[in-house]
């Protein structure tokens, strides 16, 4: 499953675009939310989400860790696909659409394109403890484009390689979300702190 892709921007255009990853070029569909933080040409980095259909592969692709984190949410909710997920955080902020969410703001949730108010209520019932646990992270997520900091790039780092060890996801994620280290700390040392969550 692809996760991370960095390379060269090939092509861009509000709802995809076009990585250039060593000479092969990945589609990857993007909310409008990551289309504007893209710059028009050079290196990029995007989280990415591979959602595998009987008779498609499709990537989707995401300026931020939050971003994706809401996707996977919004399409774990039946009648909820990968496009009404783009389109949902195409217009609202990821920090707007996980305290909505965790609120149960319904008159928020109907505003979006495709979205009536039973869709919203039905989000609101599956989703709202797990937006909740989202909701601050999101509010201290900064907009800042698609480079990440030395920090975050070690906790990716991390990240992957708790999945390779077996780990799932999920668990890794909030492992290093609940580590107390200093952002300049190496990545060996992240890693024998998530563990040790882990491990207890």
């Amino acid at each position: 499953m692809i996760a991370l892709l960095t390379g060269q921007l090939a092509s861009r255009s509000p709802g995809q675009i076009i990585i250039d990853v060593a000479g092969v070029g990945y589609r990857l569909q993007i909310p409008l939310s990551t289309f504007y933080a893209l710059p028009e040409e050079g290196k990029v980095q995007l989280q990415v989400y591979t959602h595998v259909k009987e008779d498609a592969i499709n990537l989707f692709g995401f300026a931020t860790i939050t971003e994706k984190d809401l996707f996977v949410l919004l399409i774990s909710v039946s009648g909820v696909g990968p496009k009404l997920a783009i389109t949902t955080l195409s217009h609202i902020p990821s920090k707007e659409l996980a305290l909505a969410l965790s609120e149960g703001d319904i008159p928020r949730l109907v505003s979006i394109p495709g979205i009536g108010k039973k869709s919203a209520e039905r989000l609101i019932l599956e989703l709202q403890d797990k937006a909740t646990a989202y909701a601050v992270s999101a509010a201290i997520t900064p907009a800042d484009g698609i480079t990440t900091s030395k920090h975050e790039d070690s906790h990716q780092d991390a990240l992957s390689a708790l999945v390779n060890l077996g780990y799932k996801e999920t668990l890794a994620r909030r492992a290093l979300a609940n580590l107390t280290l200093p952002p300049e700390a190496p990545l060996e040392k992240i890693l024998k702190a998530a563990l040790q969550v882990l491990l207890k």
